[in-house]
């Protein structure tokens, strides 16, 4: 998913590395928070895989600093990640749901649909899972059931979130 991230973010200007992680950390902190350990070892994928491209230029502090910018090639696997297929993990998929539809306007409309047709899918699964546990499980403790049936309740908000962005992708392009 940090590859996501930084596409996404080098898709609005070259940036060095340290850049790239105070606006990964602007946009998605709430969905994920990488370190500069994470940042440079990504970096050298994307750009070995020739998603992004790096130069060496003076910064504005006078040192010797590496700005990185997308390749077209690049913008083309932003799309390819943001319409990847989720994890069937229940614990990964809020934060990968938000980034994901964080990245959408990088979509076309029939791609947006796509991907949140994909994305209510799933949360209507995992919706539907948490809510056969409750039900089935005789066994729950008091606690087990008050988390299983919050659970439900942030799907059922994920999944009418989506439908009102299904809506709106619809109305306005």
């Amino acid at each position: 998913m940090i590859e996501l991230l930084i596409l996404y973010v080098l898709s609005e200007r070259e940036m060095t590395m340290y850049a790239v992680l105070k606006h990964i950390l602007g946009h998605f902190s709430a969905f994920s928070k990488p370190s500069f350990g994470a940042i440079k070892p990504a970096l050298n994928r994307l750009e070995n895989a020739g998603f992004i491209r790096s130069r060496k230029a003076m910064s504005e502090g006078g040192k010797l600093s590496g700005f990185y910018s997308i390749t077209q090639e690049g913008k083309e696997e932003l799309i390819k990640i943001v319409l990847e297929k989720v994890s069937d993990n229940p614990l990964q998929f809020p934060s990968t749901v938000g980034i994901k539809i964080s990245c959408a306007s990088h979509l076309t409309k029939d791609e947006r649909a796509n991907l949140f047709f994909q994305l209510k899918t799933k949360a209507q699964e995992h919706k539907f899972s948490a809510e056969n546990t409750l039900s089935n499980q005789k066994s729950l403790t008091f606690y087990q059931k008050m988390i299983l049936d919050n659970t439900v309740v942030e799907y059922k908000n994920l999944v009418t979130l989506i439908e009102n962005l299904e809506k709106d992708n619809e109305r306005n392009s």
